[in-house]
């Protein structure tokens, strides 16, 4: 193990699990348990499944101003953005090109928390501090002070229910993009665990199926997972790693921040929701930090979704190459990952939640991931992904995964 690393709270239970450990944003994060990252996918598709995310961090801002500060910062308008919900979004620089996704939580009109990836919670305090201007805003970093776990999957409020001191209050009601709690305990409207800790219970996470984001002290985060796993172990809850992270949020169209977006201009991707675009996405409904690159950002390049005809797959990055029917060389692999829980069935694809699928049907993944072209490209555009001597034939797509549950109200659940 490399010392440098950081660690979470949870470091030495990933290893007394004999979880594959790997270096991941400067933390020793595990890749994958003995259930593989085949089964882990899976477990949250069929039930449910318990991540570490503690290597995340987090940003309080809180002033008269605050608000003005984080919407300049921020590509979404806040303005909207009710106390108890949350938004995803972006930071950009004066490029146009993202420093890092976030999700921001709003709990009053003067007080708002940031959650940024693993190693970002200093880059962006320091890049809203630089944008400050003087305006009346504190900028907390919290990076190392809070724990973090997320449980997804259509049996996370089941379990989660026996560990709430009033699940019933906490749940209901409780839309998707909504929070309840506070990571100050000596604020009011606190969520409490049954033994009385304090959580911040948000109903988010990067798999694109139903379950929470829970926000806690780094001192209760072990006693928190293992009674999560003892709760939903006839229901089978299991712990998985970030590499079914990775293919459950590809499968679910998200983008992994420094790798799908990054250093080159926000635009031509299937994330422009993010964006503030008016409703003929002639011009943006304010200004922000970036807009006016984006405006003039000419030569961007086009990123799209794109699904293959069977699990194989390709290494990403600059020595895969992204081929048009023509046999020209247009882009590259941003990311390619394989989806365990979707299979092609006639001329859709369908997913192991597809209500109506045949039983005998057998579902054996999909590859998919994201291709960063020259030219814009038509839905169902057939392409090929060459790496080397090999290489796969793959189309481009709207959506991948089908039929998610994470937009599901929460009354379906309990």
């Amino acid at each position: 193990m490399n010392d440098s690393l950081k660690k979470t709270p949870l470091n030495q239970w990933h290893r007394n699990a004999g979880a594959n450990m790997a270096d991941f944003g400067g933390f020793d994060m595990p890749l994958w348990y003995d259930t593989g990252v085949k089964n882990e996918h899976l477990a949250v598709l069929k039930s449910a499944g318990l991540f570490d995310t503690s290597h995340m961090a987090c940003i309080t801002v809180q002033g008269k101003e605050a608000f003005d500060l984080i919407n300049f910062c921020f590509t979404r308008d806040i303005d909207s953005l009710a106390p108890g919900r949350c938004v995803y979004g972006a930071f950009l620089d004066t490029k146009g090109h993202c420093i890092d996704d976030a999700i921001v939580y709003r709990f009053s009109d003067h007080r708002f928390m940031i959650c940024v990836n693993a190693g970002m919670g200093g880059t962006i305090a320091a890049h809203l501090e630089a944008n400050k201007a003087g305006k009346a805003a504190d900028i907390i970093d919290l990076s190392g002070k809070l724990a973090k776990v997320d449980i997804q999957g259509k049996n996370a409020a089941r379990i989660l229910s026996g560990l709430l001191k009033d699940p019933e209050a906490t749940f209901v009601p409780m839309p998707y993009f909504s929070f309840k709690g506070d990571v100050d305990p000596d604020r009011e409207n606190q969520v409490y665990l049954a033994d009385g800790t304090p959580i911040l219970l948000s109903r988010s996470g990067y798999t694109g199926e139903f379950g929470f984001e829970i926000f806690i002290s780094p001192g209760a985060v072990v006693s928190l997972w293992t009674d999560l796993l003892e709760a939903g172990k006839e229901l089978g809850i299991t712990a998985c790693g970030l590499g079914s992270r990775d293919s459950l949020r590809v499968g679910s169209c998200l983008p992994l921040s420094h790798q799908d977006i990054g250093h080159f201009p926000f635009v031509n991707h299937p994330w422009e929701f993010a964006l503030p675009y008016t409703e003929d996405k002639k011009g943006f409904t304010k200004d922000f930090l970036g807009a006016k690159a984006l405006a003039e950002a000419k030569d961007a390049g086009y990123t799209y979704a794109f699904v293959g005809d069977s699990l194989r797959k390709v290494n990403a990055g600059e020595n895969t190459e992204v081929i048009d029917e023509n046999g020209n060389v247009i882009g590259k692999v941003l990311t390619c990952a394989t989806d365990m829980g979707v299979c092609w069935h006639g001329d859709k694809i369908v997913s192991i939640n597809t209500p109506g699928i045949p039983s005998d049907l057998k579902i054996k993944g999909l590859g998919c991931g994201f291709v960063m072209v020259n030219t814009p490209l038509e839905t169902g555009t057939r392409l090929k992904l060459r790496e080397g001597k090999r290489a796969i034939p793959v189309r481009t797509i709207n959506d991948i995964r089908p039929d998610r549950t994470a937009r599901l109200a929460i009354k379906n659940f309990i």
